[in-house]
């Protein structure tokens, strides 16, 4: 008898990236990098494209703002 044909397992699907421009205020706490704030940010989000302005030290907390899409292109002009 014919087998049954093999399911793909659930980590070969990959997740629909979204095309969001904007920005977000985040509030990065203490022990957390720029860089793990913005990768958090997007896996939350599910945005294909983000990026940060200014950088806060792992030991410094405060507000982050997070750029995503086309946003991304203004982050040199603020930090000017």
């Amino acid at each position: 008898p014919p087998s049954a044909p093999l399911k793909p397992h659930p980590m070969q699907y990959k997740r629909q990236k979204l095309n969001l421009n904007g920005w977000l205020n985040v509030w990065k706490p203490v022990g957390q990098s720029s860089m793990q704030a913005v990768a958090q940010a997007r896996r939350i989000t599910g945005a294909a494209k983000a990026g940060h302005a200014g950088t806060l030290d792992p030991l410094a907390e405060g507000i982050l703002p997070i750029a995503f899409g086309e946003a991304t292109k203004l982050i040199p002009l603020l930090q000017d």
